[in-house]
């Protein structure tokens, strides 16, 4: 348990920056999933605007800190390339 000021403060501080990341997190996993959805549909079209929303708000969370900025390329690529096989189907 946080003894000093300073302490009680940093643990004041990590749980509101804990439930702003964990928003954070959870919004962007709503965004992966609407994409992962599209593409199990089939609909190109649908996809495509899928991750076309998708991608700033992961790219978001890098530049918040919540995720790591080649976590975040490696998955857009990821859903770009099957994406794009879905348009091929």
């Amino acid at each position: 348990m946080a003894n000093t000021e300073q302490s009680k403060k940093r643990a004041r501080q990590s749980e509101a920056r804990y439930a702003v990341n964990k928003a954070r997190r959870s919004r962007i996993r709503t965004f992966l999933r609407k994409v992962e959805e599209a593409i199990a549909s089939g609909d190109a079209a649908v996809a495509a605007e899928a991750l076309k929303a998708a991608q700033p708000e992961l790219m978001r969370g890098v530049s918040k800190g919540v995720l790591h900025k080649n976590t975040v390329s490696r998955k857009i690529s990821r859903l770009a390339s099957r994406v794009k096989a879905v348009v091929k189907v």
